[in-house]
């Protein structure tokens, strides 16, 4: 009986194999930096920051005609954070990354449900974040369709958290995860057509966010306020040269009814491949900053679930997990890729950073940054070796609430990554 249920499982295995695409990878992801200025000014007296975290993935994916799944389990860890002979994970990062099945309606239908990455053009509104250990999800419902160059995606999402059970049965729904703009709602359209050298796509975003009222030991839950973004993203693509713009527009209520009035970013990049081994960039973007004296309203665009570490500075001074209500920023940016050899290249970035509304002193400079990234792949693996220089002026200081002559005469940043992805298993055919 044992051999002919055994029989019975390899066989159902080889049909599974024949007839479906099944894959198995990982990634095992660690990096160490030093930190003396990264985030923020560091003071003069303050130790630098070191220490290795790493990212480790396991991924799955399954593919019929009628529909796909995907499931990814994640940890991240700091060197360290678990003593020796400790039973359990200090930290507790294990999670599931990723969980979706998206399901084949025909006539390039389908719809996409769980715990997914949503990551569109440019990744300055919608992205993965996957500098971020940790990376960025949601959870999630898309309508999609796809026909030749065409694309839309209609989003939905509704959070819970349950945090107020009642015997078996939740009462309300007070959504209690607050921070980072987590949403209790979203609903999104997304359009994007593309041409022989041209594209453009088309965002209209709400967010909810919920309201609480009350003190901080009896807060009671009174509705939402309702974000909404919406804008284009536009590339072109010809030979040597290449151009993207991004246009986007902020408007109705941030967390606690805080009132969003003409809120904007604007940015332009260029692009020219001098040579096979030179590709140089030039570009600037405008993010607007609140200009009003009031508690209750703000001018300030926040570029919510983007991948903002890869626009204003690597060192993440602005819009990573801060500059959420501030001065905004205009930044002018310059960059060359140099390919050293089959596998190996430098990026040299220069940015000038400055606010787009003035700081309480009148001021408005804020700095410059350098960035430096060496990045060379291996068989089967990645090293990137990083530096950053942030040479802060005035207005910096005073943004960070730090002062200058008790700041530290050297604000950097240095960090080293290896990156391997192991593929365990794979079916396709291709």
């Amino acid at each position: 009986m044992k051999k002919q249920y055994a029989v019975l499982v390899l066989m159902v295995l080889f049909v599974q194999t024949v007839f479906a695409q099944f894959t198995l990878d990982g990634q095992f992801r660690p990096r160490t930096e030093h930190r003396h200025g990264f985030g923020s000014i560091i003071p003069d007296a303050a130790d630098a920051g070191y220490a290795i975290s790493t990212r480790m993935r396991l991924n799955a994916g399954y593919k019929v005609d009628s529909y796909e799944f995907y499931l990814s389990f994640q940890d991240v860890l700091v060197w360290g954070e678990n003593r020796q002979i400790r039973p359990d994970d200090e930290n507790n990062s294990f999670a599931v990354f990723e969980a979706w099945a998206n399901l084949n309606l025909g006539k390039g239908w389908s719809t996409k449900l769980g715990r997914q990455v949503i990551s569109y053009d440019d990744q300055r509104i919608f992205g993965g974040l996957d500098w971020a250990q940790q990376g960025r999800n949601h959870d999630a419902g898309l309508l999609q369709y796809k026909k030749d160059k065409f694309m839309l995606d209609v989003g939905l999402a509704f959070s819970q958290d349950f945090d107020n059970p009642t015997g078996f049965q939740s009462v309300g729904t007070a959504y209690n995860t607050t921070g980072y703009f987590s949403y209790k709602t979203m609903q999104y359209l997304y359009l994007k057509q593309q041409w022989a050298h041209f594209s453009g796509s088309l965002l209209l975003l709400n967010n909810g966010f919920q309201n609480f009222t009350g003190d901080a030991d009896a807060q009671v839950a009174d509705g939402t306020s309702n974000l909404q973004t919406m804008g284009t993203h536009l590339e072109y693509k010809n030979g040597k040269f290449g151009s993207a713009v991004n246009a986007y527009f902020q408007t109705g209520e941030r967390q606690n009814e805080l009132k969003v009035g003409s809120a904007y970013l604007l940015g332009l990049d260029l692009t020219y491949k001098a040579s096979d081994k030179v590709g140089l960039g030039i570009g600037t973007e405008l993010t607007s900053g609140n200009k009003t004296n009031t508690t209750d309203q703000t001018e300030a665009f926040f570029p919510l679930y983007g991948t903002n570490h890869k626009f204003n500075g690597f060192m993440d001074y602005f819009y990573v997990g801060n500059h959420a209500n501030s001065i905004g920023l205009f930044d002018v940016h310059a960059s060359a890729n140099f390919k050293l050899g089959e596998k190996s290249s430098l990026l040299v970035k220069v940015l000038n950073f400055s606010g787009e509304q003035e700081l309480p002193s009148g001021k408005k400079s804020l700095g410059t940054e350098v960035d430096l990234v060496f990045s060379k792949s291996f068989n089967g693996y990645g090293l990137a070796i990083g530096y950053s220089q942030m040479f802060a002026s005035d207005g910096l200081y005073e943004l960070k609430g730090v002062g200058e002559d008790v700041a530290a005469s050297s604000q950097n940043w240095a960090w080293a990554m290896l990156t391997i992805k192991p593929k365990f298993l794979n079916t396709s055919k291709d």
